[in-house]
């Protein structure tokens, strides 16, 4: 992928990195809008969740946005894939399915958050502003220890 190269961390360069999933082209827009609007530049996307667990094993995010119901493996699926090459892949699922048992698989499976769309588009925005600045901070602290 052009732009972006793995560094000794583990995650993608210096700039935090998203990568948005979902099989519906206006909702990968939408998202993408509000990332950018939260501070994002590096955002890649997919329809296709087979597609996305191949993006992350070449070059790991900072964070993943996840829809469930997709075509090819679903979202519950490719967040497994996704936490099996790297434990610590930090994951939120977006989804308009809104069933406790949904959300419980998600967050076992190891999604650090659950979205129910229509979701409000200022918290979710903060949301990811806070994910950007967490993101900020890993990479910043990683580059200190490895300047040690």
């Amino acid at each position: 992928m052009p732009g972006i190269e793995n560094d000794s961390t583990g995650k993608a360069g210096t700039e935090p990195s998203l990568l948005i999933v979902d099989d519906a082209r206006m909702m990968r827009l939408k998202i993408e809008r509000l990332a950018e609007t939260a501070g994002w530049k590096r955002i890649i996307q997919t329809g296709d969740g087979v597609e996305a667990v191949q993006l992350y094993e070449k070059t790991p995010f900072n964070l993943v946005t996840m829809d469930i119901v997709m075509v090819g493996i679903d979202g519950l699926e490719c967040l497994t894939r996704i936490r099996q090459l790297d434990p610590e892949a930090r994951v939120v699922m977006v989804s308009a399915i809104n069933q406790k048992s949904t959300l419980r698989n998600c967050i076992d499976a190891g999604a650090i958050d659950f979205i129910v769309k229509p979701f409000d588009a200022n918290r979710f925005t903060k949301f990811l502003a806070d994910q950007y600045t967490a993101a900020v901070d890993a990479i910043a602290q990683r580059s200190d220890e490895s300047a040690r």
